[in-house]
């Protein structure tokens, strides 16, 4: 992996999978991040999108946060209030009482380095800033691993830590109001195709089934490709997983589900999704057996 115009490329057996967009040129409202896209099976079909017509702060693959506050505000306050929290997830920000508004309280993902850049995978700082100061240390960590001549898996982890020298929380619009809203952390978007793709897991199948479910993984399959996406550690899996398919086809964490996640200064917290990209569609036997291989390769 050789970093050009703030671009880097992931590799697969010889195969370019991603491209690492370090600093791209978005628009404040965009709250503007690094991420993954596009992200490719080993034969070369796109299964992520960045900036799509329905949702245009979505970005490929990544780790992004609708609300960060300092601890103890009153980030929903009465109807009609703003919160006070920062965005770093892009796009408007749901109040109670009012629903989305765009309120421009985007903060910055801003990547300061590679501390590691081999072929196959990197290990890169970041800082997320906001209202002039850095309010989170991230160290983002992505691999790439082949497990078959048609799959192959993502792992990311990414580790926070306040450094912003006050108690900060994290919340969701679930925990501002919104059920069902819990979006936050790791996610990803897929491409969006003529057919919604179906969604399964371990033990169930449809968007219903799996949105809000402790699970060690689901799935998304479409047109000719299957993610898998697993929790790797025993924290990771103890997030919910927040499933859409039919409005738009993503999957994502939920570290703020039931209620905002304190995270006191100087502490942090990590996070390990492992994602299975395939050729062709999965069935469940399949899919658990690579995520076993994935997530102990």
């Amino acid at each position: 992996m050789t970093p050009s115009g703030g671009v880097a490329v992931l590799r697969c057996a010889g195969r370019s999978v991603a491209r690492y967009v370090t600093r791209p040129a978005l628009a404040p409202e965009h709250a503007p991040r690094p991420y993954l896209h596009p992200v490719t099976t080993l034969a070369g079909r796109t299964v992520t999108e960045a900036l799509p017509d329905d949702h245009p702060h979505h970005l490929g693959a990544g780790v992004a946060v609708p609300d960060v506050a300092v601890a103890g505000a009153a980030v929903t306050g009465a109807a009609g209030d703003d919160p006070t929290g920062h965005d770093f997830w892009g796009g408007p920000s749901f109040v109670r009482g009012r629903g989305y508004v765009e309120l421009g309280r985007h903060g910055v993902q801003r990547h300061d380095g590679f501390k590691l850049c081999d072929p196959d995978g990197f290990v890169a700082e970041l800082s997320w800033t906001a209202d002039g100061g850095r309010w989170l240390r991230e160290y983002r960590t992505v691999a790439a691993t082949c497990l078959s001549d048609s799959a192959w898996a993502l792992d990311l982890t990414f580790s926070l830590t306040n450094v912003s020298g006050r108690g900060l929380s994290i919340g969701s619009p679930a925990t501002n109001g919104r059920p069902g809203a819990a979006y936050g952390g790791f996610f990803w978007r897929a491409p969006k195709e003529a057919s919604a793709p179906v969604a399964f897991g371990p033990a169930g199948e449809g968007e219903e089934a799996l949105h809000g479910l402790r699970a060690e993984w689901v799935a998304l399959a479409g047109a000719g490709w299957t993610l898998v996406f697993a929790g790797a550690t025993e924290e990771t899996r103890r997030d919910p997983w927040f499933v859409r398919a039919a409005e738009y086809p993503a999957v994502g964490s939920s570290l703020a589900h039931d209620a905002r996640l304190p995270v006191a200064a100087g502490e942090g917290l990590v996070r390990r999704v492992v994602t299975v990209v395939a050729d062709g569609r999965l069935g469940r036997d399949e899919a658990a057996a690579l995520v076993r291989r994935a997530v102990t390769a």
